[in-house]
């Protein structure tokens, strides 16, 4: 996986791969080979111009790469030509492109974003469509997977980025232990609103966290909204408008995608069967876990289960 780096960087984007990707172990080896290059090695200046970072590799380091990574970045006009070379070769050849917040401007100078669905930091939104109108932009979101190529908005939403790209290469059982070693919230759904009004919830700075933490221990039992807000202790009302400010879903929607989740997990991790882990997850049946796995990765449980439990017969990507 080679991190390619678009001088002024932008520091905390251009950790995130290495932290959360470079450092994953799977089944006792490396998940990633990760590689951070810049068209011309050395030392980088940041987007904030009063540090210089060290990028050891050129762009010759990404020559293999199954995935590229494209951080953030100040520059908009006069990105080096070597690198938009190299990310519509990797593009041509099929290889994945991803973007992490104003990564998306050097996918899109590329050319590689037109008529696609695609996010940015929201703060840079405006800019961004007025640069790239042909660009199907979807300011609101975390993430967006379009298949070969990922981007996502700014900051913290890299990470829920990078834990997706581990979900679909090693698993939900992976990506929640990834989740847990960067101390982050449990994988996100890419849907998931960014926060741009209310990055704290109103009432005095208090939050739902303990609330879905204790949701997440009783995923198996038949929780409703009143539940939630009588151990919140408020009024239903006050936590549905809480919970999608924190959020950016419903409780009954935030509900649905953990269990989900959480059946993945048992399916990749234990052999317990079908029935079983409908009930464990909170699926209740058979069907209805066959029909929202299916519609999550487009596998019903016993095909999903001989993926991840056999990968060398059906290994997904691994970048």
């Amino acid at each position: 996986m080679a991190v390619v780096a678009v001088p002024p960087v932008t520091v905390f984007d251009l950790t995130i791969p290495e932290l959360v990707l470079g450092e994953l172990t799977v089944r006792g080896r490396p998940g990633y080979d990760v590689r951070v290059c810049t068209a011309e090695p050395g030392q980088a200046v940041t987007a904030g111009g009063s540090l210089r970072v060290g990028v050891p590799y050129g762009l010759e380091a990404a020559a293999d790469a199954g995935t590229l990574v494209v951080t953030g970045t100040a520059a908009r006009d006069g990105i080096d030509p070597r690198v938009l070379d190299l990310l519509r070769t990797a593009h041509a050849a099929g290889r994945r492109i991803v973007s992490i917040c104003t990564g998306a401007f050097v996918l899109a100078e590329a050319g590689l974003l037109d008529g696609r669905p695609a996010t940015t930091y929201w703060a840079k939104s405006e800019e961004f469509r007025a640069r790239y109108p042909e660009v199907e932009l979807r300011p609101g979101v975390l993430y967006v997977d379009d298949g070969q190529i990922l981007t996502s908005a700014g900051l913290s939403a890299g990470i829920d980025l990078c834990l997706h790209l581990i979900r679909n290469d090693h698993g939900a059982a992976t990506a929640n232990s990834a989740a847990r070693h960067v101390v982050a919230a449990p994988v996100r759904p890419g849907g998931q609103a960014q926060f741009i009004d209310s990055p704290l919830p109103p009432e005095n700075g208090t939050s739902l966290a303990a609330t879905r933490a204790w949701a997440l221990t009783r995923l198996d039992e038949p929780l409703t909204r009143a539940d939630l807000a009588a151990h919140a202790r408020t009024s239903v009302r006050t936590l549905t408008r809480r919970f999608h400010a924190e959020t950016g879903l419903s409780p009954l929607q935030w509900l649905l995608h953990q269990r989900v989740n959480r059946a993945q997990e048992l399916l990749e991790t234990t052999d317990l069967p079908v029935p079983h882990v409908a009930r464990l997850s909170g699926l209740s049946t058979p069907d209805s876990l066959r029909h929202h796995l299916t519609r999550r990765t487009g596998l019903p449980p016993t095909a999903y289960r001989e993926i991840w439990q056999h990968p060398r017969t059906a290994a997904p990507q691994s970048g």
